[in-house]
């Protein structure tokens, strides 16, 4: 076999998903000579104690400091498996400013830090790339940058964190509670012991900013994501849901209409014929609409090593073959926001609100008329009977303002009803 061009990776870190990478380039090596002419090799890898390391890299090529890896001329691409804000920012533009092309997935150091990283990345000419930090394998990121490029996108909405969606199709498959669901999670290592991130839509909230940024070719400060979690959601929201026609999902939602945005993550229905609501368990899925290309869904493992590490090993190969060429967003990477784009936080939605209500005469009415005059109309309703005389009652609204909603729950008579559940419905 030809000798080919010799690829030399740093890898920060070298957790989970730093050894998927290490088997899928030790196991596709010969391939990879033979197809694209490269000799990937692996020559650091930094981690916190090397007598206490737990990975394949052969630990002659282990080692606890940084330097090693950021500061040796003869390593092209730095690969960070470290996760979280700080070091992992730090580390990755010091790499930059060496030269040195970077691969990550980690999507919250990118999303608080993209910025600087681009700006490192710029100065030097080296590649940022991050393809596995939305969606895990699915090809979002460089579907928008080169496929879609010439599109004009006005829609993104994706389920982005596996742990969620594994949770609320528990919930809906079993009838089971949250905590429950959470418990058995975590017990399956599907959530982390603390999965604040996760339920909170932290995560998904981090990944959002990164998508609708290159979606709408401008960029979306994380402080912008308006994020509400998962963790109020019951199995009775979701049974009357169902039975109303609907599916819930937590999504991350990026619309575009002018230089209007709107950027939210916070649970969702969707009807049961949307091409979301059929992703269950851990995948992931996203759903893009644009001028031209019309509806498009890509659907993918999000998380896991191997999945994750295709796409990391995707990025290696790509920074590899484009050295000098590097691809870079199409938009200006600053720390905040463009100033001609404005962030809509009264949004337009459909609404599913579900009230525990005294069962007795003129409380539907006058639920209708605090509805009514804030110009709000009830798309389809339905009652249950609950214990203690009183009744559940689940409507659906036709698209409303945000404010509107809330402002008419607030007007009603707590003595006589209460809303239980407050979930936006997208079509």
């Amino acid at each position: 076999m030809d000798q080919g061009k010799i690829v030399r990776l740093g890898f920060l870190g070298c957790g989970n998903i730093g050894g998927g990478v290490y088997h899928l380039l030790t196991d596709m090596h010969d391939e990879i000579l033979r197809r694209d002419g490269l000799d990937i090799q692996i020559a650091r890898a930094l981690v916190k104690s090397i007598p206490e390391a737990r990975t394949d890299v052969p630990a002659a090529l282990l080692t606890e400091s940084a330097d090693d890896v950021l500061c040796d001329p003869s390593i092209d691409v730095v690969c960070e498996f470290m996760g979280g804000e700080h070091p992992a920012a730090d580390f990755m533009e010091k790499a930059l400013l060496c030269g040195k092309s970077v691969v990550t997935a980690n999507k919250m150091a990118l999303a608080l830090n993209w910025h600087r990283l681009q700006t490192a990345a710029d100065r030097t000419g080296a590649g940022l790339y991050y393809e596995a930090s939305v969606g895990g394998v699915i090809p979002i990121i460089r579907s928008l940058t080169v496929s879609l490029e010439a599109d004009e996108v006005d829609l993104v909405m994706g389920i982005v964190n596996g742990t969620t969606n594994y949770i609320l199709t528990k919930m809906a498959q079993d009838g089971s509670s949250y905590g429950n669901v959470l418990r058995e999670a975590q017990k399956l290592g599907l959530a982390e012991p603390d999965p604040t991130a996760d339920v909170e839509g932290y995560d998904a909230a981090y990944k959002l900013s990164i998508l609708s940024s290159i979606a709408f070719h401008t960029h979306v400060p994380l402080k912008s994501v308006y994020r509400e979690g998962i963790t109020a959601i019951t199995a009775d929201d979701i049974a009357y849901g169902r039975e109303m026609g609907y599916t819930l999902k937590l999504l991350a939602i990026g619309k575009k209409k002018g230089n209007e945005l709107e950027v939210r993550v916070h649970p969702t229905f969707l009807p049961a014929s949307h091409p979301l609501s059929r992703v269950d368990g851990s995948l992931n899925a996203i759903f893009v609409h644009g001028k031209y290309c019309q509806d498009l869904t890509l659907q993918g493992r999000g998380a896991g090593d191997k999945p994750t590490a295709s796409a990391i090993c995707g990025d290696i190969l790509y920074a590899a073959t484009h050295k000098g060429c590097h691809t870079v967003p199409s938009f200006r990477n600053i720390e905040g926001a463009s100033p001609e784009i404005s962030f809509v936080e009264n949004w337009q939605s459909r609404y599913f609100v579900r009230l525990d209500a005294a069962d007795t005469p003129g409380v539907l009415s006058a639920v209708a008329q605090a509805f009514a005059e804030r110009q709000i109309s009830i798309s389809s309703i339905l009652q249950r009977p609950s214990e203690d005389g009183r009744a559940q009652i689940m409507l659906v609204t036709h698209e409303a303002k945000e404010k509107s909603v809330q402002a008419a729950l607030a007007a009603l008579d707590p003595a006589s009803v209460k809303a239980q559940s407050v979930i936006r419905v997208e079509s």
